[in-house]
């Protein structure tokens, strides 16, 4: 089990999401679950959460896919203005990002969080 609260930025439309959340409960973990898209985090919020997934590259956390992302010139933008955009439209973000203190990873596949409960 885990150490610490743990936090899903979460995004109940997204299966990839839901998987991750229905995992971390299936494992006896009741975390914390931000609906990010109607509780953005704060740029700040943003960069912490960088820190914990040991990068300080804002495309980690970026759907790059994503047809706004390319459209707003993020592709080729410096880390302040990705930053900028990722808290100004949470929807940028990739989901889900989960969080025990200061580790972190995205569960893409949703199996990524087990490394986090073995603690």
């Amino acid at each position: 089990m885990a150490n610490g609260t743990v936090e899903i930025w979460h995004n109940p439309r997204c299966s990839k999401s839901r998987a991750t959340l229905a995992l971390l409960t299936g494992h006896g973990v009741e975390p914390v679950v931000r609906r990010y898209l109607d509780d953005p985090p704060t740029r700040a919020e943003i960069e912490s959460a960088l820190a914990a997934l040991g990068t300080d590259d804002p495309r980690a956390i970026a759907r790059r896919s994503e047809v706004a992302f390319r459209a707003q010139g993020l592709v080729d933008a410096d880390r302040d203005t990705v930053l900028d955009a990722l808290a100004a439209d949470p929807s940028l973000i990739e989901r889900p990002f989960v969080r025990v203190g200061e580790r972190a990873v995205l569960g893409r596949p949703p199996e990524n969080v087990l490394t986090l409960l073995g603690d």
